[in-house]
C-alpha cells in the first residue's frame, strides 16, 4: 500500500476497468438495437462517461479514499438511508456486473470447447469461471493483481490488431454501407442503445479506489481519468465501426452473444476468429477475478460506514465475507437472467449511481473547488438517458426493467430495515 502508483498505471486502472468484459458481452446487443448507427450510441454513452469523470476527478481530489463511491455519496449525504441505498445499489451492480462478463465467457467458450450442448455449456462454462475466479481471490489477491496486469496488455494487444486489420479489410468488404446513416434507427433508439450498454464504460470509477496512491495527484487524477475515458471511447466507436462494416445484419444477430470473434473470421479466416475469442476469455476472466475482490470490498466498505451489518466486516478464509457472498449471488443471477437483462439492470444501476455521484459533485461544488455546470450537466444527461433507457426497454425487454427496478426497491427497503431495527442514527 506504500507504492505510489504513476500516471500510467492509474489510466491503466481506468482502462482495465472499462474494457473488460463489457464491450466483448454488449457489442452485439449494441448492434442489435442501433444497426448502423452502432458508433454513435458508443458515443453517446461516452459522452456522459465523460463528463461523469469531471466529477470524480474533483471528488477524488477533494476527497481521497479506498471507498471511492461509496465515499462519495456518503459525503453528500451523510450515512443517510438514502446513501445506504444506492451504495448497496452499487454492490448489487457489480454482482450484475460480474454476472454479465460470466455470461459473456459463457457464450464465447463453447466456440473453442464444446462439451454438450449450447445451453448446458453455457451454463457449465459460466459457472466455472465464476468459482475458478473465486478461488484465486481467496488463495491470492497478489495473483489477482498479477493476472489483471497482464490482461491489460494481451487484450488491448489483440483489440487494437483488430482495429488495424479490419479497417483493411472494410475497403473491399460490401457490408460497409451498412454504417449509412439510412441504416441508422431513430435518434430515440440510438440513445436507447448507448444506455443499455453504459455498463461497458463504468469501469473509470476504479480510478477513485485507487486516488491516495497516486502520486502527484493534482496532475495524474485528472489526466488518468480523462485520458483513459476518451482512449476508451475512440476504442469502442472504431471497433463498433468495424464490427458493422465487416459483417451483415443477420450474421450479426446470429451471433450476438460473441459478435467480436465473428466480426474477425471475414478478413482473417478462422484464425481471427479463434484469437478473438481467446482475448474475450481472458478478458472475461480478468475482469470476473478483479472485480469480485471490487465488489468483496465494496460490501466491506459499506458495513464499515454501518450502512449495512457489521458481520460484512468480518473475515472468512483471510477474504471479507462479502467475497464469498458476492460470488454466491453472482453464480445465481448469472444462470437465471439473459444477457439484455443483465446489461439493462447493469446500465439501469450504474446510470443511478453516477447521476448521484454528479448531483454530490454539483451539491459540494465549492468545497470541491469544481465548476457546478459541469456536474449539473452530467447529472441530467444520466438522469434522462435513465428515464430513456427505462421507458424504452419496457417496451421490448420487461424483465430487464423490472428486475432493475425492483433491485433497486429492495437496496433501499433493506436498508430502511436495517436502519430502522439496528436505531442506528442517520444524517439526512
Amino acid at each position: 500500500m506504500n507504492k505510489k502508483i504513476g500516471l500510467l498505471e492509474a489510466m491503466s486502472i481506468g482502462i482495465g476497468g472499462m474494457v473488460g468484459g463489457g464491450i466483448f458481452a454488449v457489442l452485439g446487443l449494441a448492434v442489435s438495437l442501433a444497426k448502423g448507427g452502432t458508433p454513435i450510441a458508443f458515443l453517446f454513452a461516452g459522452i456522459i462517461a465523460l463528463i461523469t469523470s469531471y466529477s470524480y476527478v474533483k471528488l477524488s481530489l477533494a476527497y481521497p479514499d479506498r471507498g471511492g463511491t461509496v465515499k462519495f455519496i456518503n459525503q453528500g449525504f451523510g450515512k443517510s438511508i438514502f446513501s445506504g441505498g444506492m451504495n448497496n445499489l452499487l454492490w448489487v451492480s457489480y454482482i450484475i456486473m460480474l454476472s454479465l462478463y460470466a455470461s459473456a465467457f459463457g457464450s464465447y467458450a463453447p466456440n473453442l470447447f464444446a462439451i454438450s450442448s449450447k445451453t448446458v455449456d453455457f451454463h457449465i462454462y459460466a459457472s466455472g469461471i465464476i468459482i475458478l475466479a473465486t478461488s484465486i481471490n481467496y488463495y491470492s489477491i497478489k495473483v489477482v493483481g498479477e493476472i489483471e496486469s497482464y490482461a491489460v496488455i494481451i487484450k488491448l494487444t489483440i483489440l487494437l490488431l483488430f482495429i488495424l486489420i479490419g479497417i483493411y479489410g472494410l475497403f473491399d468488404n460490401p457490408n460497409l454501407s451498412q454504417l449509412a446513416v439510412s441504416n441508422w434507427e431513430t435518434p430515440i433508439k440510438l440513445l436507447t442503445g448507448g444506455m443499455v450498454i453504459f455498463v461497458a464504460y463504468e469501469g473509470f470509477e476504479l480510478i477513485a479506489n485507487a486516488a491516495p496512491d497516486i502520486e502527484n495527484p493534482e496532475k495524474n487524477i485528472p489526466k488518468a481519468y480523462y485520458y483513459s475515458t476518451i482512449f476508451v471511447i475512440l476504442l469502442y466507436v472504431i471497433i463498433a465501426i468495424v464490427t458493422v462494416g465487416s459483417l451483415p445484419f443477420s450474421a450479426i444477430a446470429t451471433a450476438e452473444d460473441y459478435v467480436l470473434a465473428a466480426a474477425a473470421e471475414p478478413t482473417l479466416g478462422k484464425i481471427g476468429f479463434t484469437i478473438i475469442t481467446i482475448a474475450a476469455l481472458i478478458s472475461t476472466f480478468s475482469a470476473i477475478n478483479a472485480s469480485l475482490y471490487g465488489g468483496s470490498r465494496v460490501s466491506y466498505e459499506i458495513a464499515e460506514d454501518d450502512e449495512l451489518p457489521h458481520h460484512l466486516t468480518s473475515t472468512l478464509w483471510n477474504q471479507p465475507i462479502g467475497l464469498l457472498i458476492t460470488a454466491i449471488a453472482t453464480l445465481t443471477v448469472s444462470n437465471l437472467l439473459k444477457l439484455e437483462s443483465l446489461s439493462t439492470a447493469g446500465s439501469v444501476g450504474f446510470l443511478s449511481i453516477f447521476a448521484i455521484v454528479n448531483f454530490v459533485g454539483f451539491k459540494l461544488h465549492d468545497k470541491i473547488n469544481g465548476n457546478k455546470i459541469v456536474p449539473l450537466m452530467g447529472f441530467l444527461l444520466c438522469t434522462i438517458a435513465l428515464v430513456i433507457l427505462i421507458q424504452q426497454q419496457y417496451l421490448s425487454n420487461q424483465t430487464g426493467v423490472i428486475v432493475a427496478l425492483s433491485i433497486i426497491f429492495s437496496c433501499f427497503l433493506l436498508e430502511w430495515i436495517y436502519k430502522k431495527n439496528t436505531g442506528i442514527n442517520s444524517k439526512t
